[in-house]
């Protein structure tokens, strides 16, 4: 009786080329992992990024304060100029 548990013929040169194609790219796939872990120049790019977020943030933090000053700042200027005009 023939052992069916192994492939046979071409099957079985099919299957090994299968297993081979399948370790080339998982070792393709390794070195570009490690490639790109390695990669520092789009660095910059990261960090100037970072840096412009930040400086949204911190903004975006900040101007809702400034703008109720600003505009007190100008309604205080705005009511000296009125009393200006009125003398």
């Amino acid at each position: 009786m023939m052992d069916l548990s192994e492939p046979v013929g071409e099957l079985a040169y099919f299957n090994q080329s299968r297993e081979n194609e399948g370790e080339k790219h998982m070792e393709k796939f390794k070195a570009l992992i490690v490639r790109l872990i390695n990669d520092e120049k789009g660095q910059d790019m990261v960090e100037y990024a970072l840096l412009a977020g930040f400086i949204a943030v911190a903004a975006g933090a900040i101007l809702p304060t400034v703008s109720a000053d600003i505009s007190l700042i100008f309604s205080k200027m705005a009511s000296v100029v009125e009393d200006a005009s009125n003398t």
